[in-house]
């Protein structure tokens, strides 16, 4: 039995001297990481500080008196409704940019728009692809 208790002492012993050593790293690892930490924080400090200071090192420049927009032509009041017939599918990128821009998703779907010279110009540039339905005045 003796040589059972002299053998267990100095297992305990190693145990408790490396929980010791693994306490001693955690520590220590902490410590490292807590300067890393607050060098992080103080450099995200220093560069939302720059960030806001920026602004404010701007001159300002007196405020310009606004001039009132020119108003818009008024609409002439005719209409074009246009539908589109075919796809845009194997069809050039810029028609495809057209017909998004006339309003037209999908075959059969139909429009009505304000008559002018450049949804006239829109509508040239597909045309194989919608077929004007009414030219309402």
């Amino acid at each position: 039995m003796a040589d059972e208790e002299k053998k267990a002492a100095p297992k305990a012993a190693a145990k408790k001297t490396a929980a010791k050593k693994t306490a001693a790293k955690k520590t220590t690892a902490k410590k490292a990481a807590a300067p890393k930490a607050a060098a992080k924080k103080t450099a995200a400090k220093k560069t939302t500080a720059k960030k806001a200071a920026a602004p404010k090192a701007a001159p300002k420049k007196a405020a310009a008196p606004k001039k009132a927009a020119a108003p818009k032509k008024a609409a002439s009041g005719k209409t074009v409704t246009i539908e589109q017939t075919g796809s845009p599918i194997r069809q050039p990128k810029d028609q495809r940019a057209t017909l998004v821009g006339l309003g037209l998703r999908r075959r059969h779907h139909r429009r009505t728009l304000e008559d002018t010279p450049s949804v006239r110009g829109m509508i040239n540039k597909v045309h194989h692809l919608v077929r004007v339905i009414e030219d309402a005045e």
